[in-house]
């Protein structure tokens, strides 16, 4: 397809029957005057009573324990930047038709013309209680690391900011297995990050949090190496400075073996990956190009494993083999908080589920892929599988009330 008539195809798709992609959905009888009196006046007034007495049966009487509010304020829109927060809207409807499509969840995408972070973070903090979950979208950093803080702090129930843990639990779910084919460990290996905002930040306190050492990691931003020595670094960047001589990205890379690329296209040369130790592991996720193309790696080194943000290449990292079902386990417990213990159980069970064997349902929604099995080519799960929402969300739930953020056992709803 042209670039053109995937203009034209996406416009229709937004456009006809009906504009935008979600809806709601009545799922309670309404056919008589019975019905009406107690889905509204005067027997609505009951659950009232209820919810005013003990704030938590608002789980059992209304669609807060399924439902999600995704906010944003686009100021970081998928590749696009700072578009603002209406041209923001079909992202984030988006947004709520894979929660839908996947794990069952149901969304309310808000868009919030906030200036400041302070503004953005009371607007959502004082619409919380609507939801069983808040879901950030498309906020740049640093700003967002500030707005997600203060509104975990705030509310009483599930923040997580997808742009930074959905990326950093693909990321992590991806490169140990990646390691694992490669017969090489998360404690020892040597890693570069290109791109110091907050997907690549949170790719790194979370495989910090599972045991890879700080002093195995170099970030590169614009400016070069974050080092020890450069200043004044704001604090997200100043947690992963180490004194270091290298001061390049060809400095760092020398005999590293892995790249994390958030960063933009074509970054990653020929002679950057020719440096690199033996068996190196590519995680090229500037979009819609990467910072390598597959093709492109693979022609310098045959030992290389190279993972995309692109379906059209293997190795597709996807933030939605994760999201909804984080979000699945999490309302399933009633969970108070998405904490590192459920991110660690998540990135577990995805890397599980793409060393077991792939179902027939799975090729068969892709077309022209004859046979899927765990290897260089397949170190994550395609996003149709349906095993994903069992395991992950089984993994999310049991780590929730293993962590201690639970409020309810799991396997009710």
């Amino acid at each position: 397809m042209s670039d053109e008539e995937l203009r034209r195809a996406a416009l229709a798709y937004h456009a006809e029957p009906r504009p935008g992609k979600i809806g709601t959905e009545v799922y309670k009888p309404s056919d008589s005057s019975r019905d009406l009196s107690l889905a509204y006046s005067p027997g609505v007034a009951e659950p009232v009573r209820a919810i005013a007495e003990a704030p938590e049966r608002a789980y059992d009487y209304t669609n807060k324990g399924n439902l999600v509010g995704i906010v944003t304020n686009g100021s970081a829109i998928l590749g696009l930047g700072n578009l603002g927060a209406l041209a923001s809207k079909p992202v984030m409807e988006g947004k709520a038709l894979l929660f839908k499509r996947f794990a069952d969840i149901d969304c309310f995408d808000i868009e919030v013309n906030a200036d400041t972070p302070e503004a953005f973070i009371d607007t959502v903090a004082r619409i919380a209680d609507t939801f069983g979950g808040i879901n950030i979208e498309d906020v740049g950093a640093p700003a967002c690391f500030e707005i997600e803080a203060a509104l975990k702090a705030r509310c009483s129930i599930p923040v997580f900011h997808d742009d930074q843990h959905g990326t950093a639990i693909c990321v992590a779910a991806g490169l140990v297995n990646a390691l694992a084919l490669q017969e090489k460990r998360l404690e020892e290996v040597k890693l570069v990050c290109l791109g110091g905002g907050a997907a690549g930040t949170a790719c790194l306190r979370l495989l910090r949090a599972m045991g890879m050492p700080k002093e195995h990691i170099t970030v590169v931003d614009r400016q070069g190496v974050i080092h020890d020595a450069r200043g004044p670094l704001p604090s997200y960047k100043a947690e992963f400075a180490n004194t270091t001589e290298a001061r390049t990205l060809a400095d760092a890379l020398a005999g590293a073996d892995v790249f994390i690329g958030v960063s933009g296209a074509n970054l990653l040369s020929a002679d950057l990956l020719a440096s690199m130790a033996p068996r190196p592991v590519i995680f090229a996720l500037a979009n819609p190009d990467p910072e390598i193309r597959p093709e492109a790696a693979r022609a310098v080194r045959d030992d290389v494993i190279v993972a995309t943000g692109r379906s059209d290449f293997p190795n597709q990292v996807n933030n939605v083999l994760c999201f909804p079902f984080i979000f699945r386990g999490a309302l399933d417990v009633r969970a108070t908080d998405i904490n590192e213990a459920m991110k660690i159980a998540a990135v577990e069970a995805i890397a599980a589920l793409a060393r077991e064997p792939v179902p027939a349902e799975v090729l068969a929604a892709y077309e022209g892929v004859a046979a899927l099995s765990f290897g260089p080519e397949y170190i994550l799960p395609k996003p149709m599988d349906p095993r994903l929402k069992d395991a992950v969300a089984g993994a999310v739930a049991k780590a929730a009330v293993e962590s201690g953020v639970a409020t309810r056992a799991p396997g009710l709803r």
